[in-house]
């Protein structure tokens, strides 16, 4: 089995810290930020393993490297494999326009 590395690009933990402060602070909800934390971190280590083995997400856009994804509750994670590099790009809610965001 493969083992990638991982890459976590800023634009992500932009995302990801956006999330767990929304959460926590408008939502008043400072568990649930840090359970949505922690389910995202194991997701993404989990995926490491195997992260060619998934579907690619559907794109209308030509990419040189596709786009998978990882469903963490609400949430959708979308990363790339480049080489033995699995590159962590977005989390987006699953509810928002998908395909205008990556």
């Amino acid at each position: 089995m493969k083992e990638y590395k991982l890459r976590i690009l800023p634009l992500f933990e932009d995302d990801l810290n956006e999330i767990v402060d929304h959460i926590a602070f408008e939502l008043q909800n400072p568990a649930a930020a840090l359970n949505l934390l922690n389910d995202v971190e194991k997701a993404i280590y989990d995926r490491l393993s195997c992260a060619e083995s998934f579907e690619p997400y559907p794109s209308s856009v030509e990419r040189e490297h596709p786009y998978y994804r990882i469903k963490v509750k609400n949430y959708l994670i979308f990363y790339v494999v480049i080489g033995d590099i699995m590159e962590v790009r977005r989390i987006i809610y699953s509810r928002r326009n998908i395909a205008d965001m990556i």
